[in-house]
């Protein structure tokens, strides 16, 4: 009984120890926990981010330029006179034929009647010589045949040649004369047409430069007087891009631009030209480049100012982080250097260049054969680079062999003559590889898409590559990724197992 009662405060005393030994397990758990995070936290806000999203990038190149008809006619007139009649005004509408403006026609009516008296006259010239000539060859003959019988003189015969020859030379001669005045009457004829002015086109009048009565020149050069716009259903703009612009612009392009006139509109257009005629104003070299507006509804009117931008890129649901990031380097006074991924070498070749190639593939709209085809060459490139991860991880090289002051199996390429050579070489190498591995997803497009294609490879292949540093677990870690379009705030990037919501370095934080 006694024992019983000793027993029980044993039990209670060894309880109390227990729970006093978990409170302090607890209690430095909790510690340990909160110093941790504390740590952490401190490292994370030491750092300024953004995170990588997904989303749509449009690139636009801003000009100037001005509204104007496609075609515009200048009618001007091609002789002198006093103007009768002007039966145009602006904004008139005309047909192809119309009159606009009559010429006094008196002058050239009386030169007319001029030519066809000179040309009678020289008519019955040629009549009276035709008559001569019948006479001459007479006397010619006869004189010929006595001149063999002897009985006259051989001067005589040649005489008679000579006044033969004299009336040939008078009739041709009147012919002549005929022809010239036949000739200059029929100018006249031409010039008094001129007389009436008419419309070469179809359109509007834009300028009327003349009055009734008012005396036109045109003895050194021709007086324009209407201009005459074909169809502004259908109008251009010349706009003026700089020359470091001008190699995006291709033809094909959509243009949007906005008009003072219409402030609350936007209007729609479509690169048709680049000139390569460059025009050099204050050291400033532009290329005029011709946008086609369709013009359908006569809103826009000649000669408006238009403000443009040209649509040279646009990247729908890509990969784009924050300019800053692509600024910011680790500085000497940071919390620490970089650190390479975790998951492995960083490598020009990554995953991230089939996703780049499946979005074009898409782009592409292929046949369920070509997309197969596709499939397969993707395939076998991630299988070949999963090996080749593996054998990296084992402590072997990387696709183009160990490279220098780097983690094992990592290419480091340094600064100076040699790192452009042997950046061009991996370019070369892995242009080759990726040309071998979709050869039988090649063969199966047809021309057009054979050019997509080319020039999408060749541009992911050149593209620029950057280092950025992505927060993990409170230090920066360097990836290397590719670079592509870019709208002035936000860049698409790619590859060096870069993922949506990523946490990307911009700057550090001031240390308090």
């Amino acid at each position: 009984m006694s024992q019983t009662r000793r027993s029980a405060p044993n039990s209670r005393k060894l309880a109390s120890r227990i729970a006093l030994a978990a409170g302090a397990l607890i209690l430095l758990a909790t510690g340990l926990w909160y110093w941790d995070n504390r740590e952490t936290k401190a490292a994370e806000g030491a750092y300024r981010t953004t995170p990588v999203e997904r989303g749509d990038i449009r690139v636009a190149i801003s000009a100037t330029g001005t509204l104007s008809a496609i075609s515009t006619v200048t009618v001007g007139s091609q002789i002198s006179g006093q103007v009768t009649d002007v039966l145009v005004d602006f904004n008139s509408q005309v047909k192809k034929g119309d009159v606009l403006a009559r010429i006094d026609p008196s002058t050239y009516e009386a030169q007319i009647e001029q030519g066809t008296a000179q040309i009678a006259s020289a008519s019955a010239s040629l009549a009276q010589a035709r008559a001569t000539l019948r006479n001459a060859e007479l006397d010619y003959q006869r004189k010929a045949d006595l001149g063999k019988q002897k009985l006259v003189a051989q001067s005589d015969v040649d005489l008679a040649r000579s006044a033969l020859d004299q009336a040939r030379a008078q009739v041709n001669s009147s012919q002549a004369q005929i022809r010239q005045q036949t000739a200059s009457t029929q100018t006249t004829r031409v010039n008094l047409q001129r007389t009436v002015i008419t419309s070469p086109v179809d359109g509007v009048v834009l300028t009327r430069t003349i009055e009734p009565g008012q005396t036109v020149a045109a003895n050194f050069s021709a007086p324009e007087l209407f201009t005459i716009a074909e169809d502004l259903s259908k109008m251009k703009i010349e706009l003026a891009v700089d020359e470091s612009d001008i190699g995006q612009v291709k033809v094909g392009q959509v243009v949007s631009f906005t008009a003072d006139a219409f402030a609350d509109r936007q209007f729609k257009g479509k690169v048709e030209q680049v000139r390569l005629a460059a025009t050099t104003t204050n050291n400033v070299v532009t290329y005029p480049v011709v946008v086609t507006v369709d013009n359908s509804d006569g809103t826009l009117l000649p000669g408006l100012t238009v403000n443009a931008e040209i649509e040279v890129s646009k990247r729908d649901k890509v990969l784009k982080v924050s300019n800053a990031a692509l600024r910011y380097k680790p500085t000497a006074n940071g919390t620490g250097a970089a650190q390479p991924p975790a998951q492995g070498p960083q490598r020009a070749g990554g995953s991230g260049i089939t996703d780049d190639l499946a979005r074009t593939v898409a782009e592409l709209k292929v046949n369920p054969q070509q997309q197969a085809a596709f499939d397969a060459a993707v395939a076998a490139v991630r299988e070949r680079q999963a090996a080749r991860q593996a054998q990296v991880a084992q402590g072997g090289n990387s696709m183009f062999g160990g490279g220098r002051g780097g983690p094992q199996g990592m290419v480091v390429i340094g600064s100076g003559s040699g790192a452009g050579a042997m950046q061009a070489q991996m370019r070369q190498r892995m242009a080759e590889r990726f040309q071998q591995d979709f050869a039988a997803f090649r063969a199966g497009l047809d021309d057009a898409q054979k050019q997509r294609w080319d020039a999408a490879l060749g541009a992911l292949l050149n593209a620029k590559r950057a280092s950025i540093y992505r927060l993990v677990d409170g230090k920066p870690e360097t990836l290397m990724v590719r670079i592509g379009a870019s709208d002035g705030t936000a860049t698409e990037v790619s590859g060096g197992g870069l993922k949506e919501g990523d946490q990307i370095i911009t700057g550090e934080r001031a240390k308090e």
